[in-house]
């Protein structure tokens, strides 16, 4: 497998993002996380890290630790993290620009992510990234990722129930990656937090190494268009 596929010009109604590992890599921050809530629930944090990228913090508390499954300390704890680990975290290569051009388009675009407001609100202020205007998270659901129906909300709040598959989802994790395809969007795979391998596996329509290969280069009212390039040939 190499990244040396040719420039793709693609149009797409609009675009979902995922947060973590798609526009920011938290991971240092998320590990030191999850060790303290680890100890602070009596469970092993290298168990929860190997399942939890891409997942909802409540959905793995309800397996491991049922009475901690609750928003309160979900949003809580979740809300620490960037206060207490904000300099773990860094930008994707490419995201801001890419934000940049699409807020100043006027673009359709989203967050759709398995964080909490508190979270996802906390890192963009620490990282003076954009907010969007449109933002599904934990909170919005009731079943996360792998569960489609974030991204079926995404695309409802932006207007664009009826185009599916004019949708781009971006996405690093294999759960949301299938999120994205089961909820018939096209998906573009980033190997940012798994191999190449895993990402590939879960079925993304192209992988990427990171968002400096997507490039917007022209957006009218009703439609994007992108320049993706080298993308993964397998």
């Amino acid at each position: 497998m190499s990244y040396t596929a040719p420039p793709q010009t693609l149009k797409f109604s609009g675009l979902l993002f995922d947060m973590d590992g798609t526009i920011i890599d938290s991971t240092a921050a998320v590990v030191k996380h999850w060790h303290t809530v680890g100890k602070e629930i009596g469970t092993d944090p290298e168990v929860i890290l190997q399942t939890s990228h891409g997942r909802r913090s409540i959905d793995m508390l309800k397996l491991l630790c049922p009475e901690k499954a609750n928003w309160e300390y979900v949003r809580h704890m979740e809300g620490l993290l960037p206060k207490l680990y904000g300099g773990d975290a860094v930008e994707i290569p490419g995201a801001r620009a890419l934000l940049d051009d699409l807020i100043a388009a006027g673009a359709p675009w989203a967050i759709v992510t398995s964080g909490t407001v508190p979270l996802v609100t906390g890192w963009l202020d620490v990282l003076k990234l954009p907010h969007p205007t449109v933002l599904v998270t934990a909170e919005s659901v009731e079943n996360g990722k792998p569960d489609p129906t974030c991204y079926n909300l995404g695309r409802t709040k932006l207007g664009l129930e009826g185009v599916a598959g004019d949708v781009l989802v971006l996405e690093d994790s294999p759960a949301g990656i299938k999120a994205g395809k089961a909820a018939g969007c096209k998906v573009l795979g980033l190997v940012t937090s798994h191999t190449a391998e895993q990402v590939v596996a879960a079925g993304p329509d192209w992988v990427v190494r990171d968002l400096s290969s997507v490039r917007m280069v022209q957006c009218n009212g009703s439609s994007v268009m992108l320049q993706i390039s080298d993308a993964l040939v397998s």
